[in-house]
Parts: structure tokens; sequence; C-alpha cells
């Protein structure tokens, strides 16, 4: 007898069986594919880590593009507070003061409208940018500041523009070249009439790529005097300055918080 051609079948249970085993396979692979993606995309999403050099260059990008950024009003404050020492009101405790904010001026170069002409020489060579200035008074009204920030690109050109300053000193008394003994630097602001002061101190620091300048006087125009014999003058008018001019430069130079990226496209 001849034998036909046989078809094998299988079993039922081996075919469900077969059929599982597949599934668990292709589950498998899914849920390893879902999770390379996860973590794609967890690696996308997780801050980038800048080296030493991308973040501090993040951070003086920043700080220099904060005199732009900043209002009038953020950079000079309507109101500064500032202390008279123990010592120099002969006091056992220090006063504890404001400073009032009396005229903001307009931006300008740097030439000799805001600055004296050695300044504007030594800030031109470095690179000044730009220059910004307000005027203050004392509690008292009785003397008067102005503080000026001029802008250099780099915190070396700064600190080498204000190497290139003469040291402050105080104004000489009957003295035709007084203005030559002040150190160079802002020029006061002339606010319509009201307190058109001379320069009685002039100084000078620099903080990142901020140059900042402050020349103090008498809110009552008295010409240039010798102010080191007056101890109580000087200070109280140094106090004033200081007070002022180190929270101009802390807002302006203040360190940003450390620069951190999403890594997402085009950050």
């Amino acid at each position: 007898m001849t034998a036909d051609s046989e078809t094998l079948e299988v079993p039922p249970r081996r075919r469900v069986r077969g059929r599982r085993a597949a599934a668990v396979i292709a589950l498998v692979l899914g849920l390893a594919g879902f999770g390379a993606s996860m973590t794609a995309v967890a690696i996308q999403l997780m801050p980038r880590h800048f080296t030493a050099g991308q973040q501090q260059q993040i951070e003086n990008w920043e700080i220099s593009s904060r005199w732009q950024t900043m209002t009038a009003g953020q950079i000079f404050p309507a109101t500064v507070s500032y202390q008279l020492s123990a010592p120099l009101l002969e006091d056992t405790s220090p006063l504890n003061l404001n400073a009032t904010r009396v005229g903001v001026a307009k931006q300008s170069g740097c030439g000799t409208g805001a600055i004296t002409a050695a300044a504007a020489a030594v800030l031109r060579r470095e690179g000044c940018e730009a220059v910004l200035r307000a005027t203050y008074v004392d509690a008292t009204r009785s003397y008067v500041l102005t503080v000026g920030v001029a802008v250099l690109p780099t915190g070396a050109a700064a600190a080498a523009a204000n190497a290139g300053l003469s040291p402050a000193r105080l104004a000489t008394a009957h003295d035709a070249n007084a203005a030559s003994q002040l150190a160079a630097g802002v020029q006061v602001v002339r606010l319509g009439g009201m307190y058109n002061y001379n320069r009685q101190i002039s100084v000078s620091f620099a903080d990142g790529p901020y140059l900042i300048m402050y020349a103090a006087g008498y809110a009552d125009s008295r010409p240039r005097v010798q102010v080191s014999q007056d101890a109580y003058s000087y200070g109280a008018m140094n106090s004033l300055a200081q007070g002022v001019a180190q929270s101009v430069a802390a807002r302006l130079a203040a360190p940003p918080a450390p620069p951190h990226c999403p890594g997402s496209p085009g950050c």
C-alpha cells in the first residue's frame, strides 16, 4: 500500500505554550526598548555639567551685562543705609543713617563731561564703554556725593584703569591747584542749581568689570577746603560715600548663581 503525504499537527497545548513564549519575548523586548528610550530622555533632561572655564565665562557674561539689564533704580537705589562709627561720634555705639538719592544723570560716554580729563584718558585706553552717575545726600543734607560707574570690558581692564588713577587725596586749602591735588575720577552731577558742590574727596576702586568712582563734598557749595583737620566732617563724608559706593558695587558685581542647563536643544 502506497502512503500519502501526511501533515503533522501540533497538539493544542503545545501551540498555546508557543504563543505565550512569543508574547513574553515581545514584552521583554518592548520593555527593554522603552527603558532605553527613557534612559535617553533622562540623559537629555539631566542638568548639563559645564567645565570650570565655561561656568566662569557664563558668570562673567552675566555680571558684565548687568549695567544694561538692570534699571537705574536697581543700580542706584532711592535710599542706601550707611553707618557712622562709634569712634567718629566719640560714643559707645555707631549711628545708622540713610543716604537719599536726589538725581540720576543720563548715561554718557567716557568723556570729560562725566569724568575728569585724566580719568577719561585712562579709561579710554582700557576700553571704557559707558559711564553711569547718580547723586546722593546724607541724612542731614550737609554732604553730597556723586557716585559713578565706568563700564570696562573685563575685570582686568577695570583693575588696570583703577591703577592708572592717582591715589585718593584731600583738597588743600587756599591752593590754586587744588583740583590737581584730587584723584582723577567722576565729575559731580549738576542738578539745576541744586548741590553744585565742589569735590573735597575723590576715590575709585574696581569690582569686576566696573570701576566705581565717587566724589563727595559739602552741600553748601563752599570752595575746596582743608578737611583733614576736621575729623568729623572727613569721617562723615567718607562714611556716606563709601556706603553708597559699596552698595552700588555689590548690586553690579555680586557673584551670580552657578549656571545650569537642562540640555534641551538650543540650550
